[in-house]
């Protein structure tokens, strides 16, 4: 079945009915195209004439200094790399949308999250948050599940997912040893941990891909 942004748009739509805050969580593994895909969302939603906010996991990695402190830095990226407490926090002012939210956002140029770079307000109706671990059910993760009233997977087969983050850390200047030690030391043991170990969404999506 092929599923449009106006498709999901719409499914979103009737599920909200009445409700002032609405949080759709996009969840999937690296490279799964979960940013465009709620970032369209968004988009699309605004088109329509409703208020929404893009909500960005990534914004919540550790700073680089305390990944190296705690010994993990090489596994940048892995749920334990990620404050998961702050952005449990986070979700839960947004879900209750009394009043504006800063929230942070990651420069994957300079590998670094800035504080307070998007603004949520109050009056925003839809939030849509995306990242890769919201629907895993490991640890502290799995308060996350309860805080969307509606979440989507993107779950692409792992073969497309390497040739995907491949060509991202290209772009990024990764070659050679470099490439190898973050494609199957970090990036594809985190995609295999999403695939097997995430539940609870409303709609699976196995063939989108980031030109939809």
């Amino acid at each position: 079945m092929t599923v449009t942004i106006d498709d999901l748009c719409n499914g979103i739509l009737k599920r909200a009915g009445g409700a002032s805050r609405f949080l759709v969580g996009v969840a999937g593994p690296p490279g799964a195209g979960k940013s465009t895909l709620a970032d369209a969302v968004a988009a699309h939603l605004t088109a329509l004439g409703e208020a929404a906010e893009v909500l960005p996991m990534d914004g919540f990695h550790m700073d680089n200094a305390v990944l190296e402190e705690k010994g993990i830095l090489p596994r940048k990226g892995a749920p334990e790399s990620f404050d998961v407490r702050g952005f449990t926090d986070i979700l839960r002012a947004a879900r209750l949308g009394e009043q504006e939210i800063l929230v942070p956002v990651f420069d994957r140029s300079r590998e670094l999250a800035i504080a307070a770079a998007r603004a949520i307000p109050s009056a925003c109706r839809f939030v849509v948050v995306e990242g890769n671990y919201l629907l895993l059910q490991q640890d502290r993760w799995k308060e996350l599940r309860p805080l969307f009233d509606y979440a989507i997977a993107l779950a692409p087969p792992v073969e497309e997912l390497e040739k995907r983050l491949t060509a991202r850390w290209h772009h990024y200047g990764l070659s050679g040893d470099a490439l190898e030690t973050k494609l199957h030391g970090n990036d594809l043991p985190n995609v295999r941990l999403v695939l097997s170990q995430s539940a609870g969404a409303d709609l699976v999506l196995t063939n989108w891909t980031v030109d939809d």
